[in-house]
């Protein structure tokens, strides 16, 4: 009897290929969802992804498809491997067709991925036994080079990851090992929340270099150029308010130093030398336009949401919402209303007490889940 995991990959985008093609050359039976048909007709044709890179070989898929409920039949794991501004939709088309016993897991989660998932489940009356979970950031350095091939540059060496609640961590990780095992515990979904580092330096540099992006159409090294000495107390200052409000939630957070010499082995004595230090932002261009998921997504999805706990927790955050407000103004929209507010994950009532017990044991002694919608 084949007792291989069965996966289902949400997302036919570079992180989603790459995902779905590894995990069928590992010899997993793999489905693959994308809401548009035309997205994977040159898939379904091939039946399967030809991978390039550090991973070679042609992944045979089980099943191609942009029927939800046919996604999510047979699947034990889900993965989820979309922007973060489409996870409360995937929810909500999930939520009819989840079943006891499945996890789903957020790739990478952002901030606060996992309780807005959570949240939108409940809101759908979805009454499934489902393991929600989110990553702390996308295992693959990865891109499409064309309709039916990925293309594999890295893969992470140790990715933290957190159940909701934090107690089922073990059993994600152990239904994980197989394919994964460099997931690790990343503690609960605060921690990998709050240590989203695009968070601090996407939006931020993007915004600081908007002329040079829109005059150049992004010809330039994105950290190497884009981070000069004042570029860098700022991103500086904002990190600062990240590690803020996490200590405010009883969180130990990395500083964006910390992150960079963990993740890079890239040291000195300001975050300006040590992002220069970092050979592998050397030859990386900034993007070619403001419309990109630096802003559209980093602001929102991560930015929005760490301000938002700063805000409730007493934490002054002003240099996050001066980046979003111009944000903002770049892109004549309301971030504010439209990123994570504490209201769309759920959260809004709870004390910080609360909110703990809640990502580590799933129960509140003040609030029923009712009472939370």
């Amino acid at each position: 009897m084949d007792t291989k995991t069965r996966y289902t990959v949400i997302g036919a985008g570079n992180g989603g290929k790459a995902m779905a093609a590894h995990l069928a050359l590992m010899g997993f039976p793999v489905t693959l969802y994308n809401r548009t048909p035309e997205h994977v007709a040159a898939i379904k044709t091939r039946g399967g992804i030809e991978l390039q890179g550090c991973e070679r070989g042609f992944g045979e898929l089980a099943l191609v498809t942009s029927d939800m409920g046919e996604a999510l039949a047979e699947a034990q794991v889900i993965m989820v491997v979309i922007p973060a501004t489409g996870h409360a939709e995937v929810a909500r088309d999930a939520a009819p067709y989840l079943e006891d016993g499945q996890i789903v897991l957020l790739n990478p989660g952002r901030t606060g991925g996992a309780l807005e998932f959570v949240h939108v489940l409940r809101r759908c009356n979805c009454e499934a036994d489902v393991t929600v979970a989110e990553a702390e950031t996308l295992i693959y350095a990865s891109r499409s080079e064309g309709p039916a091939q990925a293309r594999i540059f890295r893969i992470k060496e140790a990715v933290p990851l957190a159940a909701l609640p934090a107690s089922r961590t073990p059993q994600v990780l152990e239904t994980l090992s197989s394919a994964y095992p460099l997931f690790i515990d990343g503690e609960s979904v605060l921690h990998t929340s709050l240590n989203n580092m695009g968070a601090i330096f996407h939006p931020a540099l993007t915004i600081l270099n908007a002329g040079r992006i829109e005059s150049t159409r992004g010809d330039f090294q994105f950290y190497i150029d884009g981070v000069t000495p004042s570029v860098a107390r700022v991103l500086e200052a904002l990190d600062r308010e990240r590690v803020t409000v996490a200590a405010a939630m009883g969180i130990r957070a990395r500083t964006g130093m910390e992150w960079l010499r963990m993740a890079y082995d890239a040291r000195g004595a300001t975050l300006h030398e040590a992002i220069h230090n970092q050979p592998g932002y050397r030859g990386i261009n900034a993007p070619p336009t403001l419309n990109h998921r630096y802003i559209t997504e980093d602001v929102p999805m991560s930015l929005v949401p760490i301000a938002a706990l700063g805000q409730k927790h007493g934490v002054r955050v002003r240099g996050m919402d001066s980046i979003i407000r111009q944000a903002c103004i770049i892109h004549q929209t309301d971030y504010w209303r439209r990123g994570r507010t504490l209201d769309k994950l759920g959260i809004k009532k709870l004390s910080v007490g609360e909110l703990m017990r809640y990502v580590m044991e799933g129960t509140s002694t003040l609030h029923s889940f009712h009472e939370w919608l």
